[in-house]
């Protein structure tokens, strides 16, 4: 086994710590645009990249030498970085631990940092370095579930599931948990066809439930979105591991049986109104448009708008 290193090591290796260019957009306490540049000598060697506003990054992925580096003189060096941030008006430290170095956790956290959020391979700890509270946001506080509704015009007919796993199984309609990146009409479509075999189209978004300290999500909050969707096949070959029962129901027949959850017995209602006086008056289109940030995009769901209200032609 290697020996760990030293203090004198540790500066050794931090010295050589990735230093990357100007960060756009970022403006100094003075005005000036910010960037990480290697530090003056006699001071600290850690470095990190500046965010926007006025915060330090810190990725101990990018340090040499991981795997020998000591716990303690990792501390004295974060430590005398924090004193150096601290004196050129950063705003916050944000530390980024990969799983397999978790021993710098404790030191960090005898510093003062606190857990921000953990991903699968690393966790994030923050230092608030500015005045009073800290006002670095939090993590995610939702997760977003998606479910979807599955209906043939053609005949009237819903597409429902009823769980395994549940102590009472009640119809409801098939969905499941969001994945990053993941727009919802695209989860809405995975997910049918994942727990039923059904092929689908998104058509709009129908409703929007949130509650709040869900057990389901770990005591955060909950997002549970239902789509229309438009069924391309009809054989149903459903999931055995997560369905009891799927089948086409009559929507009437959702609408009015007690055999389902509220949210779905709600939304078959809704179906049914849309159906019989026009799904305009109940659907929330998509559009994509640009955002602020340059080269993104944003998903936006409303009403329809007509034409003429989107270009504002011909609008006294």
């Amino acid at each position: 086994m290697r020996p760990l290193l030293s203090w004198a090591g540790w500066r050794a290796v931090l010295a050589r710590t990735y230093s990357p260019g100007p960060s756009a957009g970022y403006r100094g306490a003075s005005g000036a645009q910010g960037y990480v540049r290697n530090p003056p000598v006699g001071t600290c060697d850690l470095q990190g990249e500046l965010d926007r506003f006025g915060g330090i990054s810190v990725r101990l992925a990018r340090l040499d030498a991981l795997d020998r580096l000591d716990a303690a003189a990792f501390q004295k060096g974060l430590q005398a970085a924090v004193q150096q941030w601290r004196s050129e008006g950063r705003t916050a430290v944000w530390l980024h631990i990969p799983i397999l170095q978790s021993r710098f956790i404790a030191p960090a956290a005898s510093l003062g940092f606190c857990f921000h959020h953990a991903e699968s391979d690393s966790s994030t700890l923050t230092l608030w370095l500015g005045e009073g509270p800290s006002r670095l946001p939090g993590y995610a506080s939702h997760q977003v579930g998606v479910a979807g509704a599955v209906f043939d015009e053609s005949t009237r007919k819903i597409l429902v599931v009823q769980d395994r796993n549940k102590l009472k199984n009640m119809w409801k309609f098939p969905g499941g948990l969001s994945e990053p990146g993941e727009d919802i009409g695209d989860t809405a479509v995975r997910e049918v066809f994942e727990e039923t075999g059904i092929k689908s189209e998104f058509r709009s978004l129908l409703s929007i439930r949130q509650q709040h300290t869900n057990p389901g999500a770990f005591g955060k909050s909950d997002m549970y979105i239902i789509c229309r969707l438009k069924p391309y096949s009809f054989t149903i070959k459903f999931c055995q591991h997560e369905c009891l029962r799927c089948e086409w129901m009559d929507l009437n027949d959702l609408a009015k049986t007690e055999n389902t959850t509220p949210i779905t017995s709600r939304v078959a209602r809704l179906l049914l109104y849309g159906y019989r006086e026009g799904f305009d008056k109940i659907d929330l289109t998509v559009e994509e448009l640009p955002a602020v940030h340059t080269g993104l995009f944003y998903k936006l769901y409303h009403k329809e708008l007509p034409d003429n209200y989107k270009t504002m032609k011909g609008i006294d």
